[in-house]
């Protein structure tokens, strides 16, 4: 019987490549160690090393990338990856945010009374508190004060006014009158447009203020805006019903008096 001829072993040509992957592998290390030293980064040395182990034992560079790219390296002592986004964000030009408005202190405690006498009125919708920067906003909805298209009163809001005025009374700050309509055109026999008719409710306000209750007319300024400082959309009617106010503006004390002249603006 013949003897089976062995097989000549054929050179594997192919060996040298793990060698270079581990060298590839041990050079991505290397250059990632290096650049989280430049980061200054506490932190980042430990997320090296677990990144290498995690190569290492999976045998790829991907698990290297994975996880190391997983971690935010901007993100110094502890801070989350949104807080450098945000900071990214910063730097790319976005505004920063508004500061707290000022408020005038010697106007919170007006501010509490009034909140406390006006409740009713607040609750129902028919008048509006707020403390601005600018001072003490007491906002009168039309729907209770005047009749639609007119300058007339309704004389069962003079107790409501009163009310302001007693506070107004006992304060030294001046006091600004701003009407304000909604955007559809008026025009009547008494009002040719809608500035005519703002400035006229805050005239007649004014004149409520002199002559019913006894306030100095100096201290006043008197604005009529129109529709032109809507605090909602003219596209509603609910919107268009928000509009049509007259705004009482307690100026806070570290805003000069006025020295505006009375009439539209």
């Amino acid at each position: 019987m013949a003897k089976r001829r062995k097989h000549e072993e054929h050179p594997n040509h192919e060996r040298w490549m793990v060698s270079y992957a581990d060298f590839v592998t041990l050079m991505f290390a290397l250059f990632v160690a290096m650049y989280a030293i430049a980061l200054k980064d506490h932190t980042s040395g430990k997320r090296v090393a677990e990144s290498v182990r995690q190569a290492v034992a999976t045998g790829g560079l991907a698990s290297t990338v994975r996880v190391f790219l997983a971690k935010d390296p901007s993100a110094k002592n502890g801070a989350s990856a949104g807080t450098a986004k945000k900071d990214i964000q910063t730097a790319k030009g976005d505004p920063p945010a508004p500061p707290v408005p000022k408020v005038d202190p010697s106007l919170l405690e007006p501010f509490r009374r009034l909140k406390e006498q006006l409740k009713k009125q607040v609750d129902a919708g028919a008048i509006g508190l707020h403390l601005e920067a600018r001072g003490l906003v007491i906002t009168l909805e039309e729907k209770a004060f005047f009749a639609s298209g007119d300058d007339d009163i309704y004389p069962q809001a003079y107790p409501s006014i009163e009310r302001v005025a007693s506070i107004v009374g006992e304060l030294p700050n001046a006091v600004r009158l701003e009407g304000h309509t909604d955007s559809i055109p008026i025009h009547t026999a008494r009002f040719k447009n809608n500035w005519e008719l703002s400035t006229a409710r805050s005239i007649a306000l004014l004149q409520l203020f002199e002559t019913k209750y006894g306030l100095d007319p100096k201290r006043f300024a008197v604005a009529g805006y129109a529709q032109n400082l809507p605090i909602a959309s003219n596209d509603t009617e609910e919107g268009r019903t928000r509009n049509r106010r007259v705004e009482i503006v307690i100026l806070g004390r570290q805003n000069a008096p006025t020295t505006e002249a009375t009439g539209s603006h």
